[in-house]
């Protein structure tokens, strides 16, 4: 029997797994881990990077764990409401747009108080991995509108890259729709990246929405409201837009 140490990339991560049968988000499920309250296969286990595999035994407080029917919905969030499953201030979550039989639902990703638009929350592992880690590079499409006039001399610096606390944030790709409104494709996901990256450059934005997801649009789903996805559906989330690549400069020939 592999060591619950194992490295392997076989299974589930732990806190996905509990996140997946409903005992909160992935956060609040690491909680319960280094409480010791969870057992794999008869032995209290405190360790983050474990795996659940699937002929585990998996049990919170000696009651046996059962992973949830995978669901996936998109909801068109509005301003106002927080990527949250409770708020100490008593403000809204976008919980309060679901029925209470999708509380369960992790949101993948966030968008912030004053931002708007698409969000997913699914119990799908795979979905989950694909659209949080940087390495797939799925793209998300923003519709930005700033406080002024947009340089068009900015778009270098903005795919370039930006010096931000968490890190280099690079836009995909940058085009102007009118004097103040742009569009902007990240594949990253530092906190409140787009609204740092204009800061940066001397803009403040105005509105912030979220218009794509890899290849997932809704263009009729309306301000607070939601839908369950298909695997047709769930798929698109999960492919990226190709940019078409940046011509190769052709090399002089050398005289002879």
């Amino acid at each position: 029997m592999p060591s619950r140490s194992s490295t392997s990339r076989e299974g589930i991560r732990l806190n996905r797994f509990l996140a997946s049968c409903g005992l909160g988000s992935r956060r609040s499920c690491e909680h319960l881990i280094t409480a010791g309250q969870i057992q794999i296969n008869g032995e209290i286990c405190k360790n983050m990077g474990t795996r659940v595999l699937p002929d585990d035994s998996v049990r919170h407080n000696g009651i046996m764990l059962q992973q949830a029917r995978e669901t996936t919905l998109l909801l068109n969030k509005p301003k106002g409401f927080l990527c949250s499953r409770g708020d100490p201030q008593g403000r809204d979550t976008i919980y309060n747009l679901l029925p209470p039989s999708f509380h369960h639902l992790p949101h993948i990703g966030r968008l912030d108080l004053d931002s708007h638009g698409l969000i997913l929350l699914s119990n799908a592992s795979k979905l989950s991995e694909c659209l949080s880690h940087p390495k797939h590079k799925i793209e998300k499409e923003y519709h930005v509108t700033l406080n002024q006039n947009f340089n068009h001399d900015h778009i270098e610096r903005l795919t370039r890259g930006i010096r931000l606390e968490d890190g280099l944030a690079v836009a995909q790709s940058v085009k102007p729709l009118s004097v103040r409104r742009v569009s902007v494709i990240l594949t990253q996901g530092y906190k409140r990246q787009i609204r740092n990256m204009f800061d940066k450059l001397g803009y403040r934005v105005k509105n912030l929405e979220r218009i794509r997801i890899g290849n997932l649009m809704a263009h009729d789903l309306l301000p607070g409201k939601w839908k369950l996805l298909g695997d047709v559906e769930i798929q698109a989330a999960m492919m990226q837009n190709n940019l078409p690549k940046k011509p190769k400069r052709k090399r002089a020939r050398k005289k002879i």
